[in-house]
C-alpha cells in the first residue's frame, strides 16, 4: 500500500511498516514541518493514503472542505511503544485493502469509517 506517513508517526513504524511490503512516505524525512494542508497536497500529488495521530486532519477535511482522495487514517491509540504501535496500525492496514475516498478513525476497539466528502 501507497502511504503517507504524518510528521507524529514514529520512524520505528515507518520503517516496520516499509518491513512488511508498504511504500511508505515520511513526512518527518522528506519535507519535515510542512503544514497539514501541505501533508494533504502531498498526500495527493504522491497518491498516497495519509496515517496520522494528528486530529486536524478530520476538520480539515469536513468542515474546511480540503481535499484528501485517497484517504486519511487517523490512529487514536494510547502512547505505547513505536513497535505495539506499528503491529496495531499493520493490523489495521491489513483489514481493507483500499483505503481511498474514506475518513477512518482507529482505535483500540474498533475501525470507523466514513466516506470522504466529494470535492
Amino acid at each position: 500500500m501507497r502511504l503517507l506517513a504524518d510528521e507524529n508517526i514514529p520512524n520505528l513504524v515507518v520503517e516496520l511498516l516499509c518491513d512488511h511490503g508498504h511504500d511508505v512516505l515520511w513526512v518527518g524525512k522528506e519535507p519535515p514541518g510542512i503544514s497539514d494542508r501541505e501533508v494533504l497536497s502531498l498526500a495527493i500529488i504522491e497518491k498516497r493514503t495519509l496515517i496520522t495521530f494528528d486530529t486536524d486532519f478530520g476538520e480539515l477535511v469536513f468542515r474546511l472542505k480540503v481535499n484528501a482522495p485517497f484517504g486519511v487514517i487517523l490512529f487514536r491509540l494510547p502512547p505505547n511503544s513505536p513497535s505495539t504501535i506499528a503491529q496495531i496500525i499493520i493490523r489495521t492496514l491489513e483489514t481493507q485493502l483500499d483505503w481511498t475516498g474514506l475518513f477512518s478513525v482507529v482505535d483500540e476497539n474498533q475501525i470507523r469509517t466514513r466516506s470522504l466528502p466529494n470535492l
